[in-house]
């Protein structure tokens, strides 16, 4: 195979494969949690630092960069996170949320909640380190 070929078979793989991944539903329920402040400012697994204050999250398999919408189910309330750390690590939970996102959801006072999980877009290259 030569290098033409090799790349042309790439962008088809890409161009067929990635809508067709896209297309397919990924949905999960169970219980959010949300990180404590006191991490603030310390890495995520993607390398990026924490931050409270943006609308991010932790997932055990999603690749890095996945927009992820979570709805909590209790009030109805929903908000759309980018996956960019590893977790939870509490098997009874699903995901774990910013300060921020756990604000917009109604769950910082609470801790935890039922939530549905629904991805929005997944990133076309994954980020290193990410689920294969």
């Amino acid at each position: 195979m030569n290098k033409k070929t090799g790349i042309l078979s790439i962008l088809l793989l890409i161009v067929f494969a990635v809508p067709l991944v896209w297309a397919q539903e990924v949905r999960q329920y169970g219980n959010a949690s949300w990180y404590s402040s006191s991490l603030h400012g310390r890495k995520t697994a993607n390398g990026e630092c924490y931050d409270k204050d943006k609308l991010t999250g932790a997932h055990r398999e999603l690749p890095f960069g996945t927009l992820v919408k979570v709805k909590n189910l209790n009030n109805g309330k929903e908000v759309i996170v980018r996956v960019n750390d590893r977790g939870p690590f509490i098997k009874s939970r699903i995901i774990d949320l910013s300060r921020a996102a756990a604000i917009t959801l109604g769950i910082l006072n609470l801790g935890t909640a039922r939530v549905s999980l629904e991805v929005i877009s997944l990133p076309v290259i994954a980020d290193p380190g990410s689920a294969s």
